[in-house]
């Protein structure tokens, strides 16, 4: 029983509370509304019989500037002086006069026509089209699109004489704003729907910029009405006719006072309402509060919940039991969530680590093609933001280098891999390799696909370089072998028939193949002990001049091969330098190896040494075609291979280059290569001198 007391004392509260705030409002309501209509009913009919008044005082107006034109052409055209000047055809004489009969009138212009409809003098503004009119008193239109101007226009012939006068008003601003003081309305003139002139503030932009709405109030001779909304300011119009359905004098009543006015009675009784309503909302919030203290509590403690504040312990003071359960309730459902966000939350933790430290990019899909999770590997990958990735489709995101078929058509199926080349955005290609597995999560009907992508560019150029290398090895071994080979089978055939010079040039060639062969070996081993980290300079006081001439006999045949010859200039005395003359020779055989290769026929090959301070700068010149420019970035590093110049050899280890200059750094030089005045290269490196 006192449960049944308890809930239905609450119930009955909250029942009370919204029965006063309703009733409240319902009777203020229903007091007000009615009468606040009724009030602007009666105002906008005044308004509009207002707007009914000026209509016929315009229309009359009207009327009588149309007599009153006609009545000036009538009268101009009788005028005895005016006759008199038109017989003595003193044009001046007629200007001046028709100009002191224009001041004393409203009139715009006056204008004399001939026989033939062409002027003869005038005063004002003179329309030159306006004499081939012939009706006696009209409304006419000039002039096109916003040069339009709107004439009332009265003509009567002079007695006796064919000469007709015309005389005309111009329904401009002006004249608006006259209509506007005999009738208290503001005007607008519209030809065919068109602006033409107002007495509205503002002019053409009030009625441009305004909003109309057509309205069902009847005003006596105007076929129609409408409510104008501009520059915060409303307006009722009655459109009258003048002439014919294409002129129309738009009469204009200022309604904003009137709107304001009913605005006010609606905010005042909006605000009674609003104020008796929060009267009783106060009243009946206390009342509850009182009533229902635990319930707040109860309610605190849910947002707590909700807003993810687990750590404080609900308590919630009452007598009634079901509110005790209730917080009992909610306090068990706090600790098992609590409990469960944080295992949710270390496995979450434990799952992010995990995904960022795997090295490969995970990429899932849905069945339509997007994106529903982007890896930190992916992200590295690629360098795309998992923002720019999330929720895009995959043809989107991914483009495949060469090739205009989507990414989609690369995915392989599950359990397969399939090697794809991607363009990123800065221009970069990057080769990846893709893996596919088919995910189906649970309680999913649509199955996904979960891709893993490993970066491979850069094993797949070492693959590409390293075919490379063994193609152009092979080539540079089979060269020097198949002429010792040559050399070999001539001298064991008819080494008794020969000459000696043929015997020379067959041991020259011989020399030529093993002397490559031994640079070529040199470099690979050397480029091998630089891999594995044993490579070493053994130093020692010589002379620079001994390893100079001894690297020259070595290439002398070379060079009388291609009947090139090999300067040498160095100081004198010749200096001494701390140096590995094994490695010192590896480097000068290299670089007159690349010269002579790249260097035309019967040139000149020069080597020279100058001093700097603590070291000596040993500099070969050539004559070749140079290096380009893009190239030289490239040109110490493994594998680099420029093209030739003529008909020479194209094919080369790579590691000529590459070489020197490790032996040049390791002997705590440098090595590198300017521009040859004239054409060619100057490939230079320095040694450190002798103490």
């Amino acid at each position: 029983m006192r449960q049944r007391l308890g809930m239905h004392h609450y119930s009955l509260t909250v029942q009370m509370v919204v029965s006063l705030v309703l009733l409240v409002l319902l009777t203020a309501v229903a007091a007000g509304v009615p009468a606040a209509w009724l009030l602007h009913s009666q105002v906008e009919r005044q308004a509009w019989a207002q707007v009914d008044q000026g209509s016929h005082a315009s229309l009359a107006l009207y009327v009588d500037m149309r007599g009153k034109v006609a009545d000036l052409a009538l009268l101009t055209a009788q005028r005895p002086t005016l006759q008199t000047l038109l017989q003595a055809d003193s044009t001046e004489t007629l200007t001046d006069y028709l100009y002191t009969l224009r001041q004393g009138t409203d009139l715009t212009f006056i204008l004399l026509c001939a026989e033939d409809g062409q002027p003869i003098a005038g005063s004002g503004r003179l329309p030159a089209q306006f004499c081939q009119q012939e009706e006696q008193s009209m409304l006419l239109l000039s002039g096109e699109g916003d040069a339009a101007e709107l004439w009332l226009l009265g003509q009567e012939v002079v007695p006796g004489q064919v000469t007709k006068v015309v005389v005309g008003v111009q329904l401009d601003d002006g004249f608006a704003r006259q209509m506007e003081a005999e009738t208290g309305l503001h005007h607008v003139l519209l030809v065919n729907g068109r602006f033409l002139a107002s007495s509205l503030p503002g002019g053409v932009q009030t009625w441009q910029n305004g909003e109309l709405e057509a309205r069902a109030e009847f005003v006596a001779d105007a076929q129609e009405t409408a409510l104008l909304r501009s520059n915060g300011r409303s307006y009722y119009i009655a459109y009258i006719p003048l002439d014919n359905a294409q002129v129309v004098d738009a009469v204009t009543l200022d309604v904003s006072p009137i709107v304001a006015a009913q605005t006010q009675i609606v905010w005042t009784l909006a605000s009674s309402i609003a104020l008796v309503a929060l009267v009783a909302s106060v009243l009946g919030v206390w009342i509850a509060r009182r009533i229902g203290q635990p319930l707040a509590h109860l309610t605190e403690a849910a947002v707590r919940i909700r807003a993810g504040d687990l750590d404080t312990p609900l308590s919630v003071p009452s007598k009634v039991q079901e509110v005790t359960l209730v917080t009992e309730a909610m306090e068990e459902a706090r600790l098992g969530l609590q409990q469960t966000l944080t295992e949710l939350r270390q496995a979450k933790m434990w799952a992010d680590h995990l995904l960022e430290a795997i090295v490969e990019g995970i990429v899932t899909l849905d069945r339509h093609g997007r994106i529903t999770f982007f890896s930190a590997g992916a992200a590295r990958i690629t360098g795309l933001a998992s923002t720019e990735a999330l929720h895009h489709s995959c043809d989107q995101v991914f483009h495949p280098a060469d090739t205009d078929q989507p990414f989609s058509q690369f995915i392989p199926p599950p359990g397969k891999q399939r090697k794809v080349t991607l363009a990123l955005a800065d221009n970069r290609h990057i080769t990846v390799s893709v893996t596919g597995a088919r995910l189906t999560p649970p309680d999913v009907a649509d199955a996904g696909v979960a891709l893993v992508f490993r970066d491979i560019s850069e094993s797949d150029l070492m693959h590409r370089i390293l075919g490379q290398f063994l193609a152009n090895v092979t080539h540079e071994f089979r060269t020097p072998l198949s002429a010792v080979a040559a050399s070999t089978e001539l001298l064991l055939d008819q080494a008794p028939d020969l000459s000696p010079q043929e015997l020379h040039q067959l041991l020259n060639s011989l020399h030529l193949g093993i002397v490559g062969l031994q640079t070529l070996v040199d470099n690979l081993l050397e480029s091998a002990s630089m891999e594995i980290g044993r490579f070493r300079v053994h130093v020692r006081t010589c002379d620079l001049g001994e390893m100079i001439g001894e690297a020259t006999h070595m290439m002398q045949p070379l060079l009388d091969k291609y009947g090139q010859w090999l300067t040498v200039e160095l100081p004198m005395p010749v200096p001494l330098v701390q140096a590995d003359p094994r490695r010192v020779m590896q480097v000068l055989v290299n670089l007159l190896s690349n010269a002579i290769k790249y260097s035309p026929d019967e040139t000149e090959i020069k080597i020279s040494a100058t001093m700097q301070d603590t070291q000596v700068c040993i500099a070969l010149a050539d004559q070749g075609p140079g290096v380009p420019s893009g190239f030289r970035p490239n040109l110490f590093h493994r594998f680099p291979q420029p093209d030739a110049a003529g008909d020479k050899s194209q094919y080369g280890a790579g590691l000529g280059l590459f070489v020197a200059k490790a032996i040049t750094e390791a002997h705590g030089g440098q090595m590198d290569v300017a521009e040859r005045p004239g054409g060619g290269s100057v490939f230079w490196f320095t040694l450190p001198l002798a103490n």
